[in-house]
């Protein structure tokens, strides 16, 4: 199908996506709301940013909700909200993520606070998003509704920002390809897989690591978020044939 073809479609779906106030989360909301969906933002913390991704987007009955992944009565709430708003969910996004720069050989440094909080944030509150959405990824009246896991090839790679970062997008992984078996065939689940990722959070990083990651990089340019959300964006309108898949989106970085 040619952009051309896509512009000219209107798909009249609803879109979740987690974390949609950053830089990725944000790429994504717009790209769907280009394209006829509508879109429901969730935020943790950053309330102001969302509502200017809100503002940003047209032509659709688009929304906003404070609701962090790893809070389950918050979740609740969203499930109600969707379901009183729109009445089903076709696309689910789990974009929310967190990390924080800490080299792998600095053990210390890696505090078991931090290693709860990423892998609660980046697994546990993507599953249960799944877990809560789940019926109303049912109602979808697409052959296939969809769940997109954004990883990371950290997961693949054993190389990020910190071994805890890269061991949970290693359980978002599996928890793609075993969730596609359990939910098949009514709703897909794909694992969209970044290298690094340029955005404001670019400077928490130390130059030498960039560098290397750059060096590293065939195509030797970072990705941003409009690359992660033209890979969303395809899975969900192009790719309707694919579930369980992880699919890279890292400028050849996995064949350094």
């Amino acid at each position: 199908m040619s952009n051309d073809d896509l512009q000219k479609r209107s798909f009249m779906k609803t879109v979740l996506v987690t974390g949609g106030a950053g830089e990725i989360g944000s790429a994504i909301c717009r790209k769907f709301a280009e394209y006829g969906f509508d879109v429901i933002i969730t935020y943790n913390t950053n309330a102001e940013k969302a509502e200017k991704v809100l503002a940003t987007l047209h032509h659709g009955k688009h929304s906003i909700f404070h609701a962090p992944t790893t809070d389950p009565d918050k979740v609740a709430d969203l499930k109600q909200f969707v379901l009183e708003k729109y009445g089903k969910l076709d696309v689910l996004v789990n974009n929310a993520g967190i990390t924080t720069p800490v080299k792998h050989d600095d053990l210390d440094g890696l505090t078991d606070d931090w290693i709860d909080k990423i892998m609660q944030t980046n697994f546990r509150g993507g599953f249960a998003m799944v877990r809560a959405f789940k019926d109303l990824l049912m109602k979808s009246e697409e052959d296939s509704a969809l769940v997109v896991n954004i990883s990371s090839i950290a997961g693949i790679y054993g190389i990020g920002s910190n071994v805890a970062y890269c061991a949970s997008k290693s359980a978002v992984d599996s928890m793609t390809r075993s969730l596609a078996r359990a939910l098949a065939p009514k709703i897909r689940v794909v694992s969209v897989s970044p290298g690094f990722v340029e955005g404001e959070y670019t400077k928490n990083f130390d130059p030498a690591f960039l560098k290397n990651q750059m060096e590293n990089t065939p195509l030797e340019r970072f990705a941003n978020g409009n690359d992660v959300a033209n890979a969303v964006f395809a899975v969900a309108t192009q790719l309707t044939f694919s579930t369980g898949n992880i699919i890279t989106v890292d400028g050849g970085r996995l064949l350094k």
